[in-house]
């Protein structure tokens, strides 16, 4: 939400985009922040209860390595890149149904 707006109800030197009613905004915004707390969710488990679980299951070895190293370590790097396409790709189709996307 801009801070200072004209009359007609941009800010000054603002790009001139589609009009959206609000009750389409309301949707779209639904629909972006159920994604955005989605992909958190996501992070959150890789981030921490990866790491939690990674010492019970260390007595595995892979190539010598514990299975716990690989969970948190290499999973959790690969999983936060595949999070982040995902991510990209979901909210390019959200805002391509809402009609606000970009040229």
């Amino acid at each position: 939400m801009p801070l200072v707006e004209e009359e007609g109800g941009r800010a000054p030197g603002a790009p001139q985009g589609p009009a959206v009613d609000a009750a389409t905004a309301q949707a779209y915004w639904k629909k972006t922040s159920g994604l955005m707390l989605t992909v958190l969710a996501i992070w959150f488990f890789f981030s921490f209860a990866i790491h939690f679980v990674a010492p019970a299951i260390n007595p595995i070895h892979i190539l010598g390595f514990p299975l716990g190293f690989y969970f948190a370590a290499q999973g959790s790097l690969i999983a936060f890149v595949v999070a982040l396409f995902w991510f990209g790709k979901r909210q390019n189709e959200i805002d391509e149904e809402f009609g606000v996307q970009e040229d």
